[in-house]
């Protein structure tokens, strides 16, 4: 892999619990009585329009201007027709992060799993709840109330976007390890799972790394384990297709080094 002489360096301690988003936000309260499913059709009206008329050309310009985003094999989405899917993805851009799943499954509509600082900023809940998000519950009386929500998703058709990586890693170019918890709910729901995976390659011109994401799936539960191994199995299918993926870096823009590993 080509690397930029004095390129940034990140030191980490914990590549599941170090978070280098830079940003820091007390999270809302998300109990039992967060609106996941609005039944308000003005609700519902303004949120079309948040995400196709706005956000989609949006996500698509930024994308391609600033990313300069490539997707490879994302027809593999067509093959599970109109039934809903989950889309797991390595967690390594800002506003990428949240526009690509946008784009990786046009025309079908993503939601995407976030953690509930997400929706801290004082006057921007709705504009992001309308974008798709769905916040993990702060409060154990919320979690029915968020499964429901995406059950429903997904049986309307849907793609729900999950970064089990949970924390953003600017720029990292490898797929750090994740738990097989965020499985739970296509094993709970027998649906087909993709994996994205995003790389980075080096540009003519500045330093900012060129985007290619690749598609991979479908993957599906194997019914004849038990639920736990299911979700560990798929778990294991996904990483290591992602794993592979990430091989298709060519280029690092930040450096990350585990501290103990200095010398």
């Amino acid at each position: 892999m080509r690397r930029e002489k004095e390129i940034p360096t990140i030191e980490y301690s914990d590549e599941q619990n170090d978070d280098f988003a830079g940003i820091k936000r007390e999270a809302i309260r998300v109990g039992a009585d967060f609106p996941y499913l609005p039944k308000s059709r003005l609700w519902n009206f303004a949120a079309f329009v948040v995400y196709r008329i706005i956000m989609t050309p949006f996500a698509f310009l930024y994308s391609k201007l600033k990313l300069g985003l490539r997707i490879v094999n994302r027809k593999a989405i067509r093959e599970v027709g109109r039934q809903g899917c989950f889309l797991y993805s390595n967690h390594t851009l800002m506003a990428g992060d949240a526009f690509i799943p946008n784009l990786v499954s046009f025309p079908r509509r993503t939601y995407v799993v976030v953690n509930a600082e997400n929706l801290s900023v004082r006057g921007t809940r709705n504009w992001v709840q309308m974008s798709g998000a769905l916040p993990i519950p702060t409060e154990l009386s919320g979690m029915r109330a968020f499964l429901d929500a995406v059950e429903t998703r997904i049986g309307q058709g849907y793609c729900v976007q999950i970064y089990p990586e949970a924390h953003i890693w600017p720029y990292y170019t490898g797929i750090r390890n994740f738990s097989a918890a965020s499985f739970r709910y296509p094993v709970r729901l027998n649906a087909p799972v993709y994996c994205t995976t995003t790389t980075f390659q080096r540009r003519r011109i500045g330093k900012r790394p060129r985007v290619t994401v690749y598609v991979d799936g479908p993957f599906y539960p194997t019914p004849a384990l038990h639920p736990r191994q299911r979700e560990k199995d798929l778990r294991d299918r996904v990483y290591e297709t992602m794993c592979q993926r990430a091989q298709q870096s060519s280029y690092e823009a930040v450096k990350y080094v585990k501290k103990e590993e200095q010398t």
